[in-house]
């Protein structure tokens, strides 16, 4: 699929949340279900997945005690590349907080820049560098997310995947501990499929 492209528009916004209950998924992403009944006829594009997705995340991740440089401090989404979202992500994050923190978007950084955000999305546009992105910032406190093929074996800690025309993700555990961050158990229990959770190192989960 064109990364471009959104998800065909082929069911109606309630047989999209149907879709989302056989894996409990719904349940984590009940505010964009919520939203797509209101104010959208049909379900929503790929990239507004991602990005309610990108919100959500950050209720079910903890940071590392000394990550905000102060009380008044943003907690930052960072898009590093090519920004695929436009002003989608703006908008679901538009005046909503993260305990009592005012969330920002930042666009247009620098990888030196990229290392004061709590979550990056690494865009498409990147994929060449993705490796040495995440090399760098392992260690950072910052909860690295993409939607590139074999993200998460390079160590990336979140990557959207399509399935059957739905947004699921990936998980590298090991790679979201070795960087201090405490990813909730209801995060990873509907995850597509987790690394770093059992001796093998990959975990697939079942509808």
């Amino acid at each position: 699929m064109n990364r471009a492209q959104t998800i065909p528009r082929k069911n109606t916004c309630t047989q999209w949340i149907a879709g989302l209950r056989g894996r409990e998924v719904w349940r984590f992403f009940a505010p964009l279900g919520l939203v797509c009944l209101v104010a959208l006829a049909q379900a929503p594009s790929e990239y507004e997945v991602k990005a309610a997705f990108l919100f959500n995340f950050a209720k079910f991740v903890e940071w590392p005690a000394g990550t905000f440089p102060g009380t008044n401090a943003p907690f930052r989404i960072c898009v590093l590349g090519k920004d695929p979202f436009g002003s989608t992500l703006d908008r679901i994050v538009a005046e909503k907080t993260l305990d009592e923190r005012r969330i920002e978007v930042d666009r247009s950084m620098t990888l030196a820049d990229a290392k004061n955000c709590q979550i990056l999305f690494l865009a498409s546009s990147e994929a060449r560098r993705m490796a040495q992105i995440v090399q760098q910032l392992k260690a950072g406190g910052v909860l690295t997310v993409a939607d590139t093929s074999g993200f998460a074996q390079m160590g990336g800690m979140i990557n959207f995947v399509l399935q059957d025309d739905h947004v699921r993700f990936e998980i590298n555990l090991r790679a979201a501990e070795a960087a201090h961050l405490k990813l909730s158990a209801r995060l990873v229990t509907v995850a597509e499929r987790v690394l770093g959770e059992d001796e093998a190192g990959v975990s697939p989960r079942r509808p």
